[in-house]
This record gives structure tokens, sequence and C-alpha cells, in this order.
């Protein structure tokens, strides 16, 4: 490099005639190759002109430009956006709190940098690691926005009425506010001076549409319209049979145990009883026996709930030996069983806490005990005076000997009611597809599901295959999280599968009047046909479109508007030419969208997605 050096100068020496050593003195003296000593005099006369620059302070690049660490772009995207959003994050002393647009932005910043370690990332946005988990995991996602409840004790306040200065002010901050209601009316009185109360700014929201309120619905009036809508014939025609689970302490050692009780429809007496650990088939049979034995007579039916254990073959063997036909009640009607539902509802409110104190600490010590307490119980209800029935007794009540043309009529018309439900479930049976049935078969098996007479196959195989699947998934998918209930059985798949397919009925009404209304040339419709072409533009990205119609969608109160976006956003993910797993992929970051958007309830983020699953991923 030295020889480089002096060689470069003993050239500009020549050039303007100044005295300068030979290449030879200058090779000799620096002990450097000729070769290698005229390689770097090329690159130093390269070099040099650009080691020139212009007098003053040299130019700022530009922040595009400028190198960044990633951690400070997220941390300066998200202060951007929360100047940008007021209220969208909020932190108080007992929990932090977020608008469904922040979680959606965060969820759409998180897949462009998933290669940020996850807890690094949550470092940087300020979020809770826990947090940031159930919005970017949509099966564990079950959280809901903070309750408005925690500040009604600041807002006794409430002023009666509003001038139309302060609704309109109420009005213009409410459009450019992201964050809870709670939070925006302590925004109103605090920092825009208006002395209005949460209550009276709700309804201020409500009623110019803003904001609609949710009501619950009101008690269903079923109760009422089916009292005394229970047929029966005379003591001894029909018995009523269920299970009740009993609490007995036993030296500071709780136990629990099922207490089995038969109960006369006619009379109301308590007729047979029995003790046991579980609900099983065997307290059916032990109550049904004690029963019998208690009268000296079976009944000519027995009525028992739908669970497997009151109909395995063991509980159908011991009914047929005794003549007894065996009825089911009517799912999801507790009045069917009224009489033995009152019954516990009795023992409930007489029978004291079940609670003793012996060094015999033995389990069938406990069992009999609540066997001797429940026959007391029975017993002297069964000779109390009953004020319904002209102050006569249970026992004297079924003591009544019933006529041979009542006991031929109550067979006759008990036979009739087995008949039709044996024929309804051959009819249903019957109209089942065979690809159904195999599904059903294989996914009973697979989840474990006890049913042996295949009456709840034969009753989910009446819905759609659609909703079917569906409902599997969601059973699986609850079951993956652990957030089934305990002792469920098939009877709760048939509740999801009905739910699914009432829910996609009223999609599927929804669709058309859609159709209808646009063939119409509807208004509302065109403002949201036009408002759908801008956030449904080719030239935004599939995770743009995605974020913006899942806030279109679950942003508003309308069940018409939600349906609409949603159905836009299938679309427009099924019209882009996507592979499988490309398909996949924006299947999943929809529903991390839509997981993330608190402001609905679990149950409508599950029909969100389910929604978007079944357009992108049809069956038929």
């Amino acid at each position: 490099m030295l020889a480089a050096v002096l060689l470069l100068a003993r050239s500009l020496c020549r050039h303007f005639s100044l005295p300068c050593p030979s290449a030879e003195a200058v090779l000799k003296a620096t002990g450097a190759s000729r070769s290698r000593a005229y390689e770097l005099v090329a690159i130093l006369v390269a070099v040099l002109p650009t080691l020139v620059r212009p007098t003053g302070r040299p130019a700022r690049p530009s922040p595009e430009t400028s190198a960044k660490p990633i951690g400070a772009t997220i941390t300066r995207a998200v202060l951007r956006y929360v100047m940008q959003h007021a209220g969208c994050a909020h932190r108080s002393a007992q929990r932090q709190g977020y608008s469904d647009d922040f979680r959606h932005f965060i969820v759409a910043l998180r897949t462009q940098y998933e290669d940020v370690a996850l807890e690094l990332f949550a470092t940087l946005v300020e979020v809770p690691l826990g947090t940031l988990k159930s919005w970017l995991s949509p099966a564990t996602s079950h959280a809901s926005q903070p309750s408005n409840s925690a500040a009604t004790s600041a807002e006794a306040g409430d002023k009666p009425d509003a001038t139309l200065a302060q609704i309109e002010t109420v009005l213009a901050a409410w459009q450019g506010w992201h964050g809870t209601l709670v939070d925006f009316a302590k925004h109103v009185r605090t920092n825009l001076r208006v002395p209005l109360g949460r209550q009276l700014v709700t309804r201020i929201l409500d009623h110019n549409g803003v904001r609609t309120v949710r009501r619950r619905p009101g008690r269903s009036p079923d109760e009422s319209a089916l009292r005394g809508a229970f047929e029966t014939f005379f003591p001894g025609a029909q018995w009523v049979g269920d299970g009740k689970t009993v609490r007995v302490v036993l030296d500071n050692e709780a136990f629990t145990f099922n207490l089995e009780l038969q109960v006369d429809a006619h009379s109301g007496a308590f007729v047979g009883v029995s003790a046991r650990d579980n609900e099983d088939s065997t307290a059916v049979i032990e109550s049904f026996e004690d029963g019998v034995a208690t009268t000296g007579a079976a009944p000519i039916a027995a009525l028992l709930d739908n669970k497997p254990s009151n109909h395995a073959a063991e509980v159908v063997a011991v009914l047929d030996s005794n003549d007894t036909l065996s009825i089911r009640a009517t799912v999801q009607r507790p009045q069917n069983k009224a009489h033995v539902e009152g019954a516990f509802g009795l023992f409930s409110q007489q029978v004291p806490p079940i609670e003793l104190n012996t060094k015999k600490s033995q389990r069938s010590i406990a069992r009999e005990l609540l066997f001797i307490v429940a026959m007391t119980w029975a017993r002297a209800t069964n000779h109390r005076p009953r004020a319904d029935r002209g102050g006569r007794t249970r026992v004297e009540l079924y003591g009544e000997s019933p006529t041979d043309e009542q006991i031929v009529q109550a067979r006759k018309d008990l036979e009739a009611r087995c008949r039709r439900q044996e024929l309804a479930r051959a009819t249903q049976e019957a109209r089942q597809r065979p690809e159904v049935r195999a599904l059903l078969d294989t996914q009973f098996d697979r989840l474990g599901l006890f049913d042996p007479q295949r009456r709840v196959r034969i009753a989910i195989a009446r819905y759609p295959l659609d909703a079917i699947v569906d409902g599997i998934a969601i059973f699986v998918g609850k079951q993956s999280a652990g957030t089934l209930p305990r002792d469920v059985d098939a009877r709760y798949l048939l509740g999801i599968v009905r739910n699914v397919a009432a829910k996609r009925e009223g999609e599927c009404i929804t669709e058309a009047m859609l159709e209808l209304r646009t063939q119409a040339r509807d208004r509302a419709l065109a403002a949201l046909d036009l408002e759908r072409k801008s956030v449904c533009a080719a030239s935004r990205t599939d995770r743009d479109v995605i974020a913006d119609c899942v806030l279109c969608a679950l942003g508003g109160d309308r069940e018409m508007d939600r349906i609409f976006w949603l159905g836009a956003l299938a679309a427009t993910i099924g019209l882009r030419g996507l592979t499988s797993k490309q398909r996949r992929w924006l299947v999943r970051v929809a529903s991390q969208h839509i997981h993330a958007t608190f402001r609905v309830s679990p149950r409508e983020r599950q029909d969100a997605v389910r929604f978007v699953t079944d357009r992108i991923v049809p069956l038929n």
C-alpha cells in the first residue's frame, strides 16, 4: 500500500514537473512487488475522487432509507396508531382495556413481524403476553370486554335531560372514539366538561342510532301455557323417574350420591327410591323394583328422561318382564317430569344438610344414611294431606281402584303413544342418507359417545350435512379446548347441530333478502356495495381486505350488514385464485381478526368463523 501511494505521488509530481524518486527506488525502499504495487495504484485512482465532498454540514439521510431496528419500528407503529385513535387503549389500576380496532391492528402487525419472538413482540407493543396469546389463538379466546358495571358508582349524578348543544357534542365525540363506553362517558364528563352520566350518554347514542343497546329477551310463556297439560289416568298407570345428586358430609369429608326416585303421575305418591354412587341403570332398576315392592304391582308405563343409562338393555329387560311400557320424556321440557322434579324440590326444602361426625368414616355408612333419610321423608310425605286434592293424602289417592274399562283404555292409549314414537323413529331412520349414517357412526365411535339405540344419531341425521359437520367440529374444538361441560353425552352434540342448523337457516334467509333487495336496487345496499368495492379493491392486500371486512361486519348491530360483509369477505378470498394452502392461511388470518373482536359474544364470533369457512370451503 505504501508503494502504491508513493508511485501515485510520483506520477503526480512528474505531471507538475516536480522532483521525484524513480520507480525502482520506491520499490526498493518499500520492498513491495511491482505487479501488486501497480494493481493497488489503479484502485487508489478509482477511490480518491469519492472521498471528496462539498463544504458544509453533510445532508441527513431520510427516515425511509436509513436502517432502523425492528423493535423501534414496531413500537413507533403502535404509538402512531394510539395517537390517531383516541381511547383505543387505556390502563387503570386494576386492568388494561383495548378497543376491537386496536386488537385488529395488533393482529395484523403480528402477521407482518412473525419472525420476532412473541415475548419480545408483546413487550414492544405493551400488551401482556397472555392477552396477546388469547388474541392470536381463537381456540382459547373466551375473554370479553370489561364489564361496564364498574363505573356505575361514579354516575349517581345523571341529569334527567340534555341540551341540544350537549347532545351534538356527545355525537361528534363518539365519531372519533375507539374505546369502551365507560371510558367515553368519563371522557365526556372530564375532558369535554359535559355533565352527563353514562346512562344518559347511552340513551343519547341509542336514540340517534349510532350505538344500539342490546337487551336481553324476556322469559318464555311456556311455563304458564303448559300447566295442566300432562295427561294422567289413575293411580299406578304411569310412574315418573329421575335422579338427583345429594351431598353428604361425614367427619368433614364430603361424599356425593345419586338419589333415584319413582313418583306416581296421578297421585304424586313417592313409590320407589334408590341411593347409589352414580346415576346409572342399576339405580333405575332398584328404584323401580322398590316401587313394585311398595305398591304390590308394576305400573303400565314408566316415564324416564333421555339419558342413555335410563334406556340401557338391562332396564328395558326389567320393564318388559313386568309388562311395563317405556316412555321417553320430551326433550328440553322439564315440565314433562314435573312430578319428580317437584318432589326433589320438596326434598331440598325439607331435608336439612346431611352432616355427621363419627369415627367410622366408611362410605357405605354415608350411603345407608342417605337411603334412610330419603325413605323417611318419602313415607312421611305420602301421609301428608294435600290441599289441592281435598285434604286427601298420597296414600289415599294411590289406594283408589281403577275400573276394568280405565285399565284397558289406559293401556290402549299408552301403547298407541309407544307405537307413534316407534313409527316416527323408523320414518326418520328411513330418511337418513348412507353417507350421513357412516359419518355419524365413525364420529360417535371416535368421540366415545354412548347411543346404543341410535336415537341421537337418528335425530342428528335429520339436519343438513353442513350443519352436522360444523356441529361435530365445534364439539371437537370444545373438547380440545377443555370447555365442554362435565358429563356431557350425545345429546349435547345434538343441541349443537340443532343450533347451527337454525343459525344457517337464518343466514340463508338473510342472504335471500340481500339478493332480492339488491335486485330491487335498494339504496342502503347500493351504498354498501360502493363501500365493498372500495374495501375489496384488487390493488389492496388480502390482509387489509380481511381486516376491514371483519371490522365492517362485526362493528355494527344490523344482522343484514353482518351477513353482507362476511359474504363479501368470503367472495373476495374465493375469487383471488389462490391455492388450497394460501386459502387456509387466509381463513386462519380471518379467524384471528374475528376472534379479536370482543364487541360481540363468543357465540357470535364462532358463527362468523363458521359462516366464512362454509363459503370458502363448501361441502356441497
